[in-house]
């Protein structure tokens, strides 16, 4: 693990948003923010919410005028309880009033094979739904981005409903505490140049991920703010 290892440049890990709010969700034996150094901030996810392509829900706002109609009997599966797609639609139910009856999974695949299979009425997740969507099965209805995506551009986002919650769960690369300034500062120059790369910039295009850049200083302030927001 990244946290125990010898600060010397050769371990390093990828963080994600979950050690943000595991860490107040249970005790942990180390911290998310002290007990590593920042190295580069590099991209996030598009999150939104699909039914079935022959759900009645042509719209988000069809999906929430049924959950304030029917409480506790809208169902969704997302990939976790505590998971951006989870912690989204509970955001969405605080600030539409909603009850929304919530089913975790493992994973992705085993949500989108209940959705497939009527087990769920929608399915919150990042772009996995992406090849299902463009496949004609499911219906996009909401993305969760600050603007709406480059694939699916009639699709409005959170924000466009009025919703004011922007989620993209932000990831990049870290390593123990401790490292040596001129360290760190070689590997933040080469995972900025592999991140501007147009070889990863197309795939970062085709899984609907922006580049998310951040400077080892302002990826340690983000990871600070971060973990005071996810207590809130």
């Amino acid at each position: 693990m990244a946290q125990t290892a010898k600060p010397d440049g050769y371990a390093l890990s990828q963080m994600h948003m979950g050690p943000y709010r595991i860490a107040h969700m249970q005790k942990l034996a180390w911290d998310p923010v002290r007990d590593f150094t920042y190295i580069i901030g590099l991209s996030g996810y598009t999150f939104g919410v699909v039914v079935k392509s022959d759900s009645p829900f042509k719209s988000f706002r069809d999906l929430l005028d049924y959950a304030k109609a029917n409480p506790g009997k809208m169902s969704y599966g997302s990939t976790g309880t505590g998971t951006s797609p989870h912690l989204l639609m509970e955001e969405v139910s605080i600030k539409t009033g909603v009850q929304f009856l919530h089913v975790p999974f493992k994973g992705n695949a085993d949500s989108t094979q209940a959705l497939l299979g009527d087990h769920i009425m929608a399915q919150s997740d990042s772009s996995s739904w992406g090849r299902f969507v463009d496949a004609g099965q499911f219906r996009l209805l909401v993305t969760f981005g600050r603007t709406r995506t480059k694939h699916w551009p009639t699709v409005p986002t959170a924000n466009d409903l009025g919703l004011d919650m922007v989620y993209s769960s932000p990831y990049g690369i870290v390593g123990p505490r401790g490292m040596e300034p001129r360290v760190v500062k070689i590997l933040l120059d080469g995972f900025k140049k592999a991140l501007d790369d147009p070889e990863n910039l197309k795939v970062l295009d085709q899984l609907d991920q922006e580049p998310w850049y951040q400077s080892s200083e302002d990826y340690a302030k983000y990871a600070r703010e971060t973990l005071q927001r996810e207590r809130r």
